[in-house]
């Protein structure tokens, strides 16, 4: 199978497997049982991964939490912040085209009396920030906006995010599920205050990831959704998952040996160029390097990957491809239902090859053209 679903999950990395392996076998202590060397050497690699996976984004290693992953970090900077003690404000910013890490929680907290204010995007994907600083009131306690889309790879301007929201003393929070390690990030440049993101999209281990809480310029004050120990500075209670943790920080620390960007569009020029009906979802440059969603016409998307089973994509997001309806992203883009149910996304990760690119490309085609020539026959 040539795998072509790097935004859903990714192909665990070797070295950092081997980095992971110690602390299922051999390491296997508790890091709060610092009475004996198994519990301190724990300890020790969860801190040196605090490090690794602080310095990705300008950040000091206290300020990491770790989670189960981006959705349980996503709820604990939502819930956790408006459930704060600290704050009075009770109006949230976010934007149509988030995951549902970040809707549903702002969905719950609209039902227990907070305002939500959801902004669209344009067909680009992009939100308007003229709309984002008309949305701001005096009562928003923070906002929401996440750097890069998972259907689409559709990045945001959060620096220019984060100063709108540092000029009007409001939080910032942006889900980096997809970015983190793939894109530029620094939360003191970029007036990030919260961020989120998963182990499992950068070659690492799944069931891990961290959110990031500012300590200064401003302390942000983010209650524990988790109780029962303390851990985590009172933030996240639960025994660490020592193994995910040293494989998340360990994958943090590599980057990718090939040209990605290269790749994705040696896959895109091809089909697009063999192909008529065929439309790119998204802003053609700000987008994740390692993403194409694309729109064939008159083809259903779901039909398409079911008849090429040896290319492994994606129709939407796959937190959500339970559901039999067209993507929520795309629609809000402005697509069609029809365009929107032909879409497939393909986005690419550090171990595929030119000549996998060039025989996936293939095989999109001539599907593509028999689905097409099958319709026409009927």
């Amino acid at each position: 199978m040539i795998y072509l679903d790097n935004n859903a999950t990714t192909r665990l990395d070797p070295k950092v497997f081997e980095a992971m392996h110690p602390f299922l076998t051999e390491s296997y202590g508790n890091p709060a049982s610092r009475h004996h060397s198994l519990g301190c050497d724990a300890a020790r690699a969860i801190e040196l991964a605090r490090e690794q996976v602080s310095s990705v984004i300008g950040a000091d290693p206290r300020e990491i939490v770790w989670t189960s992953g981006a959705t349980e970090s996503d709820n604990l900077a939502l819930q956790g912040i408006a459930q704060s003690s600290a704050y009075s404000k009770r109006h949230l910013v976010t934007v149509v085209t988030e995951h549902r890490a970040v809707l549903d929680p702002c969905e719950f907290l609209d039902k227990r009396g907070f305002d939500v204010t959801y902004l669209g995007v344009g067909s680009d994907g992009r939100v308007d920030l003229k709309h984002l600083r008309k949305a701001i009131t005096n009562q928003t306690l923070m906002v929401s906006v996440m750097h890069a889309n998972n259907e689409t790879g559709v990045l945001q301007p959060i620096a220019e995010i984060g100063e709108i929201c540092k000029q009007r003393a409001v939080l910032f929070h942006t889900d980096a599920t997809q970015s983190f390690s793939k894109e530029p990030i620094d939360v003191n440049d970029m007036g990030i205050d919260l961020l989120s993101a998963s182990g499992h999209k950068l070659h690492g281990p799944k069931g891990i990831g961290f959110l990031y809480i500012r300590r200064r310029d401003p302390h942000v004050r983010c209650e524990a959704l988790i109780h029962g120990g303390g851990h985590e500075q009172g933030r996240r209670s639960g025994t660490l998952n020592v193994p995910g943790i040293v494989g998340m920080g360990s994958a943090s620390t590599f980057s990718s040996q090939i040209d990605i960007r290269a790749l994705r569009d040696l896959l895109e020029n091809d089909i697009c160029s063999r192909l008529s009906g065929v439309s790119i979802n998204g802003h053609r440059e700000k987008r994740l390097e390692n993403t194409t969603n694309l729109s064939f016409s008159g083809v259903d998307g779901d039909i398409l990957m079911k008849r090429m089973p040896d290319v492994a994509v994606s129709s939407s997001s796959a937190c959500t491809s339970a559901l039999l309806q067209p993507s929520y992203v795309l629609g809000a883009m402005g697509c069609s239902e029809d365009r929107a149910r032909s879409s497939v996304r393909f986005s690419l990760g550090r171990f595929n090859t030119a000549e996998e690119i060039t025989t996936a490309s293939a095989r999109v085609v001539e599907t593509v053209q028999a689905i097409r020539a099958e319709e026409q026959s009927l």
